[in-house]
């Protein structure tokens, strides 16, 4: 039987409390659950172009998704999360080329974007691969039916950190920032070795052994250092931290701005499910995103 999005919003929130205490298990229950509904979710209508090369790496690929019809339409790309050691832009049958369709389904171009791991590239390789693909993507997605005057970045979990240091660092925009605007969910702004971080193996291979740098290569200290729009998603159940980061970013960026942010507390969701959701049913964070994309200047 395939749960519906409020059965599966119930089941979130029973988890919740407890995400942190497993975040592997847990984060395998939430992607078990959601897959029967995301396997039958509507695709019809989207031409999906796969592993198109932006680099010489094996993982420096991407995914477009393209609306049947699209030109000039704009643009989302994606970068997933990992912990800076793992991850995949298709992490399993469906996930997260979800978030993708949906996007694709409201008339965008969606972009799905691998990039390089730890150790094997650490800091700042994965904000370059960003960077790269953005280049590539501002010369090529023409060819898809994008317009690459209008390109979004979200970035979740790691896929955060390497989106916000790319988008926020003048030095990693070799030929500019081709992002209107990024959306950082679950997003690891703060590298850190807190013994509250689970992570922190991962943290350690890609930011490097000296913990006296991670605060100059961490993405907090870059909110005064661009006005590109920025919009900040964390869970009501976070990965230990990434949502008191969420909010000091948020709070940074207000202090640098003089106004605040658009910030969204996901109600019911944790680190996974607020990416896993997309295409299953449940509208509101890509509802909100496209909210946000539409108030952006022309």
């Amino acid at each position: 039987m395939i749960e519906g999005p409020e059965t599966l919003r119930a089941l979130m929130a029973e988890i919740g409390p407890r995400w942190a205490l497993d975040l592997p298990g847990h984060s395998q229950r939430v992607k078990d659950a959601y897959a029967p509904l995301l396997a039958s979710a509507p695709k019809n209508g989207v031409a999906v172009a796969r592993n198109l090369a932006y680099g010489t790496h094996a993982r420096q690929v991407l995914d477009i998704f393209r609306p049947s019809g699209a030109r000039h339409a704009p643009v989302v790309a994606f970068v997933h999360g990992g912990a800076f050691v793992r991850g995949d832009k298709c992490t399993s049958a469906e996930l997260y080329d979800n978030v993708l369709h949906w996007f694709a389904r409201q008339g965008f171009v969606g972009v799905n974007i691998e990039y390089r791991l730890a150790p094997e590239a650490p800091y700042p390789g994965g904000a370059r691969d960003v960077a790269q693909a953005m280049a590539w993507l501002h010369a090529q997605v023409a060819d898809y039916g994008g317009d690459p005057s209008r390109m979004m970045l979200i970035g979740h979990s790691a896929g955060g950190t390497h989106v916000a240091n790319y988008a926020f660092d003048p030095d990693l925009q070799p030929g500019g920032c081709h992002a209107r605007a990024v959306v950082l969910v679950s997003a690891r702004l703060q590298a850190d070795q807190s013994p509250e971080n689970p992570n922190a193996p991962g943290v350690r291979a890609y930011f490097g052994d000296d913990v006296s740098l991670y605060a100059e290569r961490s993405p907090m200290r870059l909110a005064g250092l661009s006005d590109i729009p920025a919009f900040i998603v964390i869970a009501e159940f976070e990965n230990p931290l990434l949502d008191v980061y969420g909010l000091e970013f948020a709070h940074r960026l207000a202090d640098a701005r003089r106004r605040a942010p658009r910030f969204l507390q996901m109600r019911g969701h944790n680190h996974m499910s607020v990416m896993a959701h997309f295409n299953s049913g449940e509208e509101a964070l890509g509802r909100e995103i496209m909210d946000f994309f539409s108030s952006l200047p022309v």
